[in-house]
This record gives C-alpha cells, sequence and structure tokens, in this order.
C-alpha cells in the first residue's frame, strides 16, 4: 500500500498569521521567581495578551475606552466630573444647597 502525503504549497504570509492572532487572540504567560532557601524574595508575573479589539471588547477588556488619555470621550467625562465637583465646593462655600 503507497501511502501519499499530502503537502500544502500555499505558504501562509505574515498578514494571515496576525489576521488569524487577532481574530482568535493569544496569550502569553510566565513567572519569575528569585528565591534563596525557600524564602520568596521576588515573584514577578508576566501576562501578555494580544488580540484584535472586537476579540478583546468579546472578552470584556476595553479599558482604552475609560482611559483619558486614549479617549476623547473619556476625556469629556472626567472633565463633567470635575465641573460637577467644582460646582459642589462653590455651593457649599456659598451655604446654597443646590
Amino acid at each position: 500500500m503507497v501511502e501519499t502525503i499530502a503537502k500544502s504549497t500555499a505558504g501562509a504570509t505574515l498578514a494571515d498569521v496576525l489576521s488569524l492572532v487577532l481574530d482568535k487572540g493569544i496569550v502569553i504567560a510566565g513567572d519569575i521567581q528569585i528565591k534563596i532557601a525557600d524564602v520568596d524574595l521576588l515573584t514577578i508575573k508576566i501576562r501578555l495578551l494580544i488580540a484584535g479589539v472586537d476579540k478583546a471588547k468579546e472578552m470584556g477588556i476595553d479599558w482604552w475606552e475609560k482611559d483619558s488619555f486614549l479617549s476623547s470621550k473619556a476625556q469629556d467625562e472626567e472633565r463633567e466630573k470635575k465641573i460637577g465637583e467644582l460646582e459642589k465646593k462653590v455651593e457649599k462655600l456659598e451655604g446654597k444647597p443646590r
């Protein structure tokens, strides 16, 4: 019986690999521990997640939308919050209830 091995002649391009990684996501995790005589001196936990925006949102990760450095919507919300706090302070100083 002669067996043939199927071989793909079409190689994956970098764009294909990147598209797959962003679509599915990839997690890289590692820990570094420094011990002397079974006493933990330092533990560093490293976690790296690479995913596209849609996949990240699907997993419940959306910190960039709440970071005022990255999002103008977050900047506006932060500004409104500060204005509200200042108005309360002014009313308190003037002795007027809101």
